[in-house]
């Protein structure tokens, strides 16, 4: 659900600009899925790095039960924040995001990767594109921070990564469907509310964790 909201909110800029200027229309539909497919791969190596390294960090630093409830009530509010901010109530995720969107660096090598016509540039845009600030990327690099373990902290990113690659595969071909119009906005918002519970949820946990390692 938050693919089909925020992600294509997020890369469906990126999706629209590769599509028109790198693949041909006249191209196979074969050629054209798999264009797609490793522009998604590329996204999905930078997240299981970033999931590697997040879990790394969490093996590393030492977390009481005390301080694991409070790590755990951050992220319920850091996703509580995430869901208002994807619903268009505060700019919470817009002000996270747009920082290293704009660099000139980054926009200098996505033009390069744009005028190539290589099947492996897909993938090189992609993985840049990983990169760039994200809310949901954010979540669970906390979520595998959380795993304290390297592996799992990939598989998870990994997970979430597949889990965005449905919507935003189909995006290149029906852009103009889930661009616009109310599927977007309505999925916008069940996505929120879920994230939202979630995230009560969690700070519900964390706080009773965190009560329990202090007595």
């Amino acid at each position: 659900m938050g693919s089909l909201g925020h992600c294509i909110g997020m890369c469906g800029g990126f999706i629209v600009a590769y599509s028109s200027s790198k693949i041909d229309a006249k191209s196979s539909k074969t050629r054209q899925l798999v264009s797609h497919a490793f522009y998604s791969l590329g996204r999905i190596s930078s997240y299981v790095l970033i999931g590697m390294a997040s879990g790394f960090l969490g093996s590393v630093v030492a977390f009481s039960k005390t301080s694991m409830g409070y790590f755990y009530f951050f992220i319920g509010l850091f996703m509580v924040l995430m869901g208002l901010s994807l619903m268009g109530k505060i700019r919470f995720l817009t002000s996270l995001e747009s920082s290293l969107a704009t660099n000139s660096f980054v926009k200098k090598i996505f033009s390069s990767l744009l005028h190539s016509k290589s099947i492996f540039s897909f993938y090189g845009l992609g993985a840049l594109n990983g990169f760039l600030p994200c809310g949901l990327v954010y979540f669970f690099a906390v979520s595998a921070a959380a795993t304290g373990s390297v592996f799992w902290g990939g598989v998870t990113m990994f997970v979430f990564g597949i889990s965005t690659m449905p919507a935003l595969l189909g995006f290149g071909y029906i852009v103009g469907f889930l661009k616009g119009g109310s599927f977007r906005e309505i999925m916008i918002k069940i996505a929120s509310i879920v994230i939202m519970l979630y995230g009560v949820y969690m700070a519900y946990l964390g706080y009773m964790s965190a009560i329990s390692g202090l007595k």
